[in-house]
């Protein structure tokens, strides 16, 4: 396990992607707290085991416009909507949408991931999460290696902004940990990304930056997101 104290998000993120390519497991920060991180199926097993999370969550896919672009097949209004969250208004945000699992980008995924990173044939897919993130996105579309994952934390305790704040059973199950001081979010409540289905434009969850993204959904496209989760 590496601990470092310098931060270069270019190193960083190759550091990340190298490690998950070799079939590890790699933490790193996001502005929207420590993500864990992997590819391969023993991977993922790994992280599910360490945070205790159940397989009938799926996890989440670290991605970019660029990768959204590629692979997520929905109508023009939704995906302005996501263009404008990203570069009009410089925010967060996790999406869930169809997604094509015939493309090329998925071919090096084993079955199993790709079974436990969608769901009914969606996927989660966060974007826009901080420079170490979108350099592992964009990378992962470079090299078509995607990168899988959840936020660095048992399950149900809450995201972690701080290293530190990390369990000792979620880093045990890491070959790379980065300590790189408070996530830019950071909150008391341990929210993490907000994600919108973009076929209704309902939450999936509500967290960071949640009434920014109403807003920019009302003012620009009249769509009004609910303020609670579809039961």
């Amino acid at each position: 396990m590496q601990l470092a104290s310098d931060f270069d998000p270019i190193a960083d993120a190759r550091a990340v992607h190298d490690t998950v390519a070799a079939d590890g497991v790699a933490i790193f920060k996001a502005d929207v707290g420590y993500a864990i991180v992997g590819h391969t199926e023993p991977a993922i097993r790994r992280i599910y085991e360490a945070k205790n999370r159940s397989f009938s969550k799926p996890c989440g896919m670290f991605g970019s416009w660029a990768i959204f672009q590629e692979i997520i097949e929905i109508d023009e209004r939704a995906r302005d909507y996501v263009r404008a969250v990203i570069f009009d208004h410089g925010l967060p945000i996790s999406v869930v949408a169809p997604f094509r699992a015939d493309h090329p980008f998925f071919r090096s995924v084993a079955p199993f991931v790709l079974a436990n990173a969608s769901k009914a044939g969606t996927m989660d897919v966060l974007m826009n999460a901080g420079p170490t993130h979108d350099e592992i996105a964009r990378i992962a579309l470079a090299e078509s290696r995607p990168v899988f994952g959840s936020s660095a934390n048992r399950s149900l305790a809450g995201s972690k902004f701080v290293f530190g704040d990390i369990e000792p059973e979620v880093l045990a199950a890491t070959d790379l940990t980065l300590d790189r001081g408070n996530s830019r979010y950071s909150n008391d409540r341990g929210l993490g990304s907000s994600i919108i289905d973009l076929r209704d434009f309902k939450p999936v969850r509500i967290g960071i930056c949640f009434t920014e993204l109403q807003a920019v959904a009302s003012k620009h496209f009249g769509i009004e997101i609910p303020n609670q989760v579809a039961s």
